[in-house]
């Protein structure tokens, strides 16, 4: 079988963690293969990851989006299909991401301060 890979993977032996499910499942896995385009990761217990993913590296500080494009056994390989983007500063969904999150940061703090405020405009009724 011939390569099929845009880019050499350079051997690693990385600590990473695998996120889907908007973040709300979670599994560590070792990064074995690692490209700007791509990576192969092995799980320590047979897994079941939907086909995008969010892989968090550690050392590197970094999060990327994947993409499954194969399984075997405890080996999944991924496809970084924003690597591109992101080498030219476009990264449109990471982007709408963090608005999405910075707006409800915006709103979580107004329902915060809203609620100090009744709680201490109610602590004066209760103190007449």
């Amino acid at each position: 079988m011939g390569e099929r890979r845009q880019a050499v993977r350079q051997k690693s032996f990385l600590r990473g963690c695998v996120y889907f499910n908007n973040r709300r499942s979670a599994f560590d896995c070792l990064i074995r293969d690692l490209s700007d385009k791509g990576a192969r990761i092995t799980f320590s217990d047979t897994v079941s990851v939907p086909d995008m993913i969010d892989l968090y590296i550690p050392k590197k500080e970094q999060t990327v989006r994947a993409h499954v494009e194969w399984r075997h056994g405890g080996e999944v390989g991924l496809a970084f299909p924003d690597a591109s983007r992101a080498a030219n500063g476009t990264t449109g969904e990471l982007d709408a991401r963090v608005a999405r999150l910075e707006s409800e940061i915006a709103s979580l703090r107004r329902a915060l301060k809203r609620l100090q405020r009744e709680v201490a405009g109610g602590d004066d009724v209760d103190a007449a």
